[in-house]
């Protein structure tokens, strides 16, 4: 998730599982400068970071009960992250959310049941991050009660780290019995290394793919789509490319209900929502990057659509709503009971 800074637009490579030790150090400076209160405007007080244990988020959309699940969070320096705008621009922004930069930036990972089979949306970093930065997928499906090999199909949103690494572990394929669906664009993609410098493309992005997803097509267990696509009934796949060439969002309905879990429309909330058009690094094509998240965002605000993102702070699941000339995020109430219990 961290990049050096490169002011050509060339997407640099990751710096964390390259240099660690250097970067490591420079967070925990701002982190320990976020937490003492040096890096916040006068008057803001800024919750440091700890650690939360297994995260688990259970809620219902019709009949399908939907659990989030998470992978940890990363801290993200978005001066060197972010496209499009400037360190002055991206600061403002971030007061304004009462954030302050470095961002921590949730990886979210979502599970449902749909008829005998059990779904997961994306596999979090896995063993692609270093030790301590995500990967904690496995610890979170366990406090829900699942093993990995009762995963039966796995829909990825795109293929970055963040979002396949989890589908290996110490070099074994983590889901055996899982089908991976994904879009055929991303496939084409990432398995043609030359599309690095044709592209102007980090290297790491492909070697990331050989690492994880190109094992599970090896084995034959990836099925690719294109266009809109059902994945089985009441899922729904839509290609809407950007970020990545294959970028998908996948619509689960129940009982004229419906959620839309839609990828890496938004990294930086605070930042993305009140701005569309900053991008991020990490987009292969910022430009339709920009302008899937504007149609998207209106359509959903439109709409009134629930929706789960990755990087939104955990569970992140919510709305948006128009605020201004861009959009605000709400997210869902916090509930915690048995719904089959009648209020006496």
């Amino acid at each position: 998730m961290f990049v050096e800074k490169n002011p050509s637009g060339v997407a640099p490579k990751r710096l964390l599982p390259f240099s660690p030790l250097p970067i490591l150090v420079a967070f925990v400076a701002l982190q320990a400068l976020s937490i003492s209160g040096a890096c916040a405007e006068p008057g803001l007080t800024v919750p440091g970071v700890d650690a939360q244990g297994a995260g688990v988020y259970k809620f219902n959309v019709g009949s399908v009960q939907i659990t989030a699940l998470s992978d940890g969070t990363v801290p993200g320096d978005m001066h060197q992250l972010l496209r499009d705008t400037t360190d002055q621009r991206t600061d403002g922004l971030l007061e304004k959310g009462f954030v302050t930069n470095p961002v921590e930036i949730s990886i979210n990972v979502f599970m449902f049941k749909l008829g005998t089979r059990l779904y997961l949306v994306d596999t979090g970093s896995g063993q692609l991050f270093p030790a301590g930065f995500g990967g904690k997928l496995l610890q979170s499906l366990a406090a829900a009660g699942v093993r990995p090999e009762q995963i039966t199909d796995i829909l990825l949103t795109h293929a970055h780290d963040d979002h396949m690494g989890g589908l290996i572990h110490d070099g074994a394929l983590e889901f055996p019995n899982a089908i991976v669906h994904v879009a055929k664009a991303d496939v084409d993609f990432f398995e043609d290394r030359s599309n690095a410098s044709k592209r102007h493309y980090g290297m790491n992005y492909f070697d990331d793919y050989f690492a994880s997803l190109k094992h599970y097509v090896d084995a034959g267990k990836v099925q690719t789509f294109e266009g809109i696509t059902e994945i089985a009934p009441g899922i729904t796949a839509t290609v809407h490319p950007g970020h990545t060439p294959g970028s998908s969002f996948y619509t689960v309905e129940s009982d004229g209900q419906q959620i839309v879990f839609v990828g890496d429309i938004i990294h930086v909330g605070a930042v993305q929502f009140p701005e569309p058009d900053i991008t991020i690094t990490y987009d292969v094509d910022r430009r339709l990057a920009a302008q899937v998240r504007k149609t998207a965002l209106a359509e959903f605000a439109r709409e009134r659509t629930l929706i789960a993102i990755p990087h939104i702070p955990f569970p992140g699941i919510g709305h948006v709503r128009t605020s201004g000339t861009g959009y605000e995020w709400v997210p869902v109430v916090y509930g915690d009971r048995d719904i089959t219990k009648k209020w006496q």
